[in-house]
């Protein structure tokens, strides 16, 4: 992953993009605290207390503004992350931001070692001969590795290695992704 530092400002700017985190699941308990999905590899870093998170409505919202949340605790159930905010007292204002989607800000230093799942989403895949596998969905981060989920031109989903062997260059001002996939893998 790219070297981040993260900033509180809600709008994206041209140094930096809002990364999508978590979303926020039902009310936990009467003083506010949520469940939350993690989209992110990172939570204890980025979901600590103080982090300040953009909240964007989701469809079936009640809460329809975007706004700024501020991480008061973060603790584990079982597996479950289970999330309070300084904003959110109650377990009524929790319910309204059910289906949220929290985001942070980042600002990319540098040249990056890896890559998030917009950066790729829509670039072409390509073999090495100018085949057209499909184009990139989504980015999947496992512990062991990444995988690459494809939309073929059949329109079924394939899943890829996201490892140098399979997908030696990434071209992102091109919008084409180069792999060498092993027989029957696509």
């Amino acid at each position: 992953m790219a070297q981040t530092e993260y900033s509180s400002d809600p709008q994206p700017t041209p140094q930096g993009k809002r990364l999508r985190v978590a979303r926020i699941g039902k009310p936990h308990g009467v003083r506010g605290e949520t469940t939350v999905e993690l989209f992110t590899d990172d939570p204890g870093k980025r979901l600590a207390p103080g982090a300040v998170l953009i909240r964007e409505p989701g469809k079936h919202s009640q809460d329809r503004t975007t706004a700024q949340l501020t991480v008061a605790s973060q603790r584990w159930n079982k597996k479950i992350c289970m999330l309070t905010f300084d904003e959110i007292r109650d377990r009524d204002a929790a319910e309204a931001l059910r289906g949220s989607t929290l985001h942070v800000q980042i600002v990319e230093e540098g040249e990056s070692e890896g890559w998030y799942s917009h950066e790729l989403e829509g670039l072409t895949c390509l073999g090495a001969d100018g085949r057209e596998y499909g184009v990139v969905a989504e980015l999947i981060t496992g512990p062991a590795q990444d995988l690459l989920v494809i939309k073929t031109p059949e329109g079924e989903e394939a899943m890829v290695p996201f490892v140098e062997e399979i997908v030696p260059e990434v071209d992102t001002e091109s919008g084409t992704i180069t792999l060498t996939p092993p027989e029957g893998l696509l």
